[in-house]
């Protein structure tokens, strides 16, 4: 894994000590503890954009009960308890949601949000396979939600952004599709009929399997995106050693959706990744390790987030995709992946003209 020396990177580096091995919390003490009060608050900021408040700042905060600093764990206390009420006012409200949702007849799957726990993400992401109008209706009739204005990525991936009243995230829904453009339709539904059950807060949800979890993840990130968040190595990791997924399984999905390639890189990116914080990397099987065209060598921290390169990396794993979609006659799939290379050209000239890419990614 690259090496950079700039402080954003000591801080990147030091959540990650906090979250992948909390026992090692007193060795980055001495950094954080010296944050005055704006800088603490940026080390906040940095958690809050990696989804860990919780993982980070539970660690750091009993290290520095340890030595006696108050005013430091004071700080972390005072975070933490206003993290867990928003994190508890937003369970609660998905979990009414969700549960309208159902009863409509719309089968919905809580992706991504849960799997941070005890943290959660700034948004709330729903799967349905149930059509988008009919979610409209829910949603505009049982909650009085907004509907946010769809980006050009949002029309084709088909997803739809909702603002609720009294609660602060967006309800983002996938209705029938995922994936950068939408391509992913018959791998899109194993999210409900695979789905199982998981207990937060004393509240129930459907969430996807393990393997779905993983799918889910490397379209994010290896198709998307192209960067982790900090979470994204603790969840991963912990949810293979867990040992509750089927990686035959995985496989038969992951080449569903063409996307079997990603899946071995991501899973050899976080085992790299926890390599260096915790002694050990992550056990993967031969196969995997085999099939991946790269690992953390490749990846690198900027701009807040664990960054992977998007030529040539990324370019080879969307050129495999689309290849594999094609070569199983896929032809809506294909299609819609080949509009992506102008839509990443088109976020890019918005980007540099006008410092965001809103409306269109």
């Amino acid at each position: 894994m690259a090496n950079f020396s700039n402080k954003e990177t000591e801080l990147v580096k030091a959540l990650s000590t906090l979250t992948l091995a909390p026992s090692r919390a007193a060795e980055v003490y001495p950094l954080l503890s010296s944050l005055d009060a704006q800088r603490f608050d940026g080390f906040v900021a940095l958690a809050e954009a990696n989804h860990v408040v919780l993982r980070g700042l539970v660690p750091l905060r009993d290290a520095a009960e340890g030595v006696g600093d108050e005013a430091l764990a004071e700080r972390c206390q005072f975070r933490i308890e206003r993290e867990r009420l928003r994190i508890t006012n937003a369970v609660q409200h998905l979990e009414v949601i969700t549960g309208a949702l159902e009863q409509a007849g719309c089968p919905t799957t809580v992706m991504k949000s849960l799997d941070h726990w005890p943290d959660l993400g700034n948004d709330l992401d729903l799967y349905t396979t149930a059509s988008a109008e009919q979610v409209r209706r829910v949603m505009t009739h049982d909650f009085r939600a907004r509907t946010e204005r769809q980006s050009w990525g949002d029309w084709l991936a088909n997803k739809w952004n909702y603002a609720v009243p009294g609660l602060p995230e967006a309800v983002e829904v996938h209705a029938q599709r995922l994936g950068q453009t939408g391509e992913q339709t018959a791998m899109a539904r194993r999210f409900v009929l695979r789905r199982v059950t998981q207990q937060v807060l004393g509240l129930e949800f459907r969430v996807p399997a393990p393997e779905e979890r993983i799918l889910v993840a490397t379209l994010q990130r290896m198709y998307r995106h192209f960067y982790f968040r900090v979470c994204d190595m603790v969840n991963i990791a912990a949810l293979v050693e867990s040992g509750a997924v089927d990686f035959v399984e995985l496989h038969r999905a992951a080449s569903l959706g063409g996307i079997w390639k990603g899946v071995c890189s991501l899973l050899r990116i976080v085992s790299d990744y926890v390599m260096q914080y915790r002694g050990t990397p992550v056990v993967l099987p031969q196969e995997v390790l085999a099939d991946a065209p790269f690992g953390g060598e490749k990846v690198y921290v900027k701009a807040r987030f664990i960054r992977v390169p998007i030529v040539p990396q990324g370019a080879q794993l969307y050129a495999d995709q689309v290849l594999t979609v094609a070569m199983r006659g896929d032809v809506a799939g294909t299609l819609r992946l080949s509009l992506l290379p102008y839509l990443a050209s088109a976020a890019a000239i918005s980007y540099k003209l006008t410092g965001s890419d809103k409306g269109i990614w």
